[in-house]
């Protein structure tokens, strides 16, 4: 039986997270974890991501419902900002997402981003391969919304969702050197709002000539619900074996993996505490100081 179930079959949400917890906080066992992990049934990984105040969160709850009323098991990590005074998870997007807290086939995890410009870090690879091994029909990741630089979910997600607002169509170039590349869907979130249609037309233009053939481009309105079971749909029906960015997405998580193993002996609290120290020598060089650490 998987560890992760108890008696009767059903997800241990405890002993879910305390894996999660030895495996992010790199407690003693967690590389024997890691290494012992079966992935007994296909579990992708739908990565959810776009700038700030597009609705992320609002249309996770609403593919959560969905998949509920089809008896499937998800769990979600939701990647939120590091705090720069105590290096914690912020939280927010763990409120937003109250009313499946106490469901017994959703599980929720806050993961901050430990200072990845990306949004990512490589404790999210690791830990949502635990969440992939615990026997979950579905790990939703939403990242914190960033921008550009949060394309590092394309080293993590078999489906990634970018998810823009009308209003993003005056800066539609900017994003289409970050964000445009890494997308096997688009959503159009608040498409009641004026330009919806104007805007999508314009991004199915610019995103016609995609080599692996046209993303889709959804309209929704999350906050009503509309528009989200043809999202739904289309992650179900997606065919992961026949993922162009297969050997792009290992690349990716490999790279990352080593980065964390080259970086793990930098505390960076004690980096914030050295730092502090030798702003008080009247010879302060950034570049010398790196070099003490190199």
């Amino acid at each position: 039986m998987n560890l992760y179930q108890n008696s009767i079959g059903q997800l241990n949400f405890r002993a879910i997270a305390r894996a999660l917890t030895v495996v992010e906080n790199d407690l003693y066992g967690s590389k024997a974890l890691l290494k012992s992990l079966k992935f007994d049934k296909s579990c992708p990984v739908i990565g959810i991501t776009g700038p700030p105040g597009a609705g992320k969160s609002t249309l996770v709850n609403g593919i959560i419902d969905i998949f509920l009323k089809e008896k499937k098991k998800i769990a979600v990590l939701a990647i939120d900002p590091t705090s720069p005074f105590n290096f914690g998870s912020l939280l927010g997007d763990r409120i937003r997402m109250a009313t499946h807290f106490n469901h017994p086939d959703v599980f929720i995890r806050s993961l901050a981003t430990r200072g990845s410009l990306g949004g990512l870090s490589a404790k999210t690879i690791e830990m949502a391969d635990v969440l992939r091994a615990a026997g979950f029909d579905y790990v939703l990741i939403e990242t914190v919304g960033v921008g550009q630089s949060e394309i590092e979910i394309t080293g993590l997600a078999d489906i990634t969702l970018v998810v823009l607002v009308p209003e993003a169509g005056d800066e539609i170039q900017h994003i289409k050197s970050g964000l445009m590349e890494i997308a096997d869907a688009f959503v159009i979130n608040k498409a009641d709002r004026e330009g919806a249609d104007v805007f999508a037309n314009n991004l199915k233009k610019i995103i016609g000539h995609n080599v692996n053939g046209q993303p889709p481009v959804f309209k929704t309105i999350a906050s009503q619900t509309r528009g989200i079971a043809d999202i739904a749909t289309f992650i179900q029906q997606s065919n992961l074996k026949q993922n162009h960015r297969r050997k792009l997405l290992l690349t990716e998580k490999v790279y990352k993996l080593i980065e964390q193993r080259k970086m793990a002996g930098i505390d960076k609290k004690k980096l914030q505490l050295d730092i502090a120290e030798a702003l008080e020598g009247d010879n302060f060089n950034l570049y010398s100081f790196v070099d003490t650490y190199v």
